[in-house]
């Protein structure tokens, strides 16, 4: 039984591809079509992602200053220490004192004679902070924490790169999923359209299978196939366009990078994410099929 099932379904696959192999200028012309579609979402995602990531490296120890009051002792500097060290997502910290600072400030460029002048020290002990999570969230949540404790005059973080960044990468996901919905609408239209032209075209065909006891299933899975198949060969299109365009960017990249001494090259899409990518265009193809088939097949009816 399952043997008899799996030779069906590999005749209809391999008589689908004779099918496309018979007019291969329009069905080039359709899978191009569809991988320019595709493509043009998944490379935003792609952008997104590599976003992400080069954000996460240079972000992965986000710096918090806790500056101590001046009249701060050295009782003062141990309780502080000790609360850094109960914190978990703390992942080191660094005590600098006061008079460290001064140096460094008489060390800076075009403060040294402001710094020499200066009749006392007005800098305070401090701690350089770093943390393992970075979301906005929770350094405000540990800034209000540490600004609550009796020896810290002020904390002070950066968060507003941040978030820039976080509302970057929510518009650059809105897009991609704007994009992906209404080319997705698209490529179902023409898929339509496709197995629309084929079945007036086997109409003839179809009405002597009906005549002779085919089931409807029977009927409609070379339609499914086609369709399954146009969409993942548009899905492979479309890695392959991505791949290029990546390649290209990044020869460009480099040239660009070298000029800022540092290293940064855009990703390809991972074995995960290119899996999906296939199985989600097949999927599109099959359900432009689908609907097809389901829309005109039952008004052709032997005479």
């Amino acid at each position: 039984m399952i043997r008899a099932w799996l030779m069906q379904h590999g005749f209809v696959f391999f008589h689908t591809f004779k099918r496309l192999a018979s007019s291969p200028v329009t069905v080039l012309l359709s899978i191009t079509v569809m991988g320019i579609a595709l493509s043009l979402p998944t490379g935003i995602y792609v952008l997104m992602e590599n976003l992400q990531s080069v954000s996460g490296q240079t972000a992965s120890s986000p710096q918090i200053s806790l500056f101590l009051k001046q009249d701060a002792k050295k009782e003062d500097i141990d309780k502080v220490q000790q609360r850094l060290k109960e914190v978990s997502q703390i992942v080191n910290y660094q005590f600098i004192p006061k008079n460290v600072a001064l140096t460094q400030l008489q060390q800076s460029s075009g403060t040294t004679d402001i710094a020499a002048n200066l009749a006392h020290n007005p800098l305070p002990d401090a701690f350089i902070v770093y943390t393992r999570e970075h979301t906005s969230d929770f350094l405000e949540q540990l800034r209000l924490v540490m600004q609550s404790w009796p020896e810290i005059a002020h904390v002070q973080f950066d968060s507003a790169w941040i978030d820039r960044l976080n509302a970057l990468l929510k518009l650059g996901r809105s897009l991609v999923l704007m994009l992906a919905t209404l080319l997705s609408i698209a490529i179902i239209a023409i898929m339509f359209n496709t197995i629309r032209l084929q079945i007036l075209t086997k109409r003839d065909e179809i009405e002597i299978s009906k005549l002779i006891g085919a089931t409807d299933s029977f009927i409609r899975r070379p339609f499914l196939y086609f369709g399954a198949i146009q969409g993942v060969s548009g899905g492979i299109a479309a890695w392959l366009i991505i791949m290029l365009g990546i390649d290209v960017l990044n020869r460009e990249l480099a040239q660009f990078v070298q000029l800022y001494d540092f290293n940064i090259e855009i990703q390809h899409l991972s074995l995960q994410d290119s899996i999906s990518l296939l199985l989600f265009s097949a999927w599109l193809g099959w359900l432009g099929a689908r609907i097809s088939v389901a829309n005109h097949l039952w008004q052709i009816e032997p005479k």
